[in-house]
């Protein structure tokens, strides 16, 4: 396999990593925070308001995973 090869097989793996990681974060974040709503209804917003910022926090960094993956990719070697 050529180097070019080996370095789109690696960009491909790196980015699946990085879906999967951010996928399983969202996931219990999500079920965490529906946990706690339905324990104290009442704190609905807070929870909401704090949920919706780790996940654009986990998305942030998620971003910044895969635009790695791509510069790597794109390096000349």
């Amino acid at each position: 396999m050529t180097p070019i090869g080996l370095a789109y097989l690696a960009a491909g793996l790196g980015a699946s990593v990085v879906v999967f990681g951010v996928a399983s974060g969202i996931g219990r974040l999500a079920a965490a925070a529906l946990e706690a709503q339905g324990r104290q209804p009442e704190a609905l917003g807070d929870v909401r308001a704090t949920m919706i910022i780790a996940a654009a926090l986990i998305e942030g960094v998620a971003l910044f995973a895969l635009v790695i993956c791509i510069l790597l990719l794109n390096a000349k070697a």
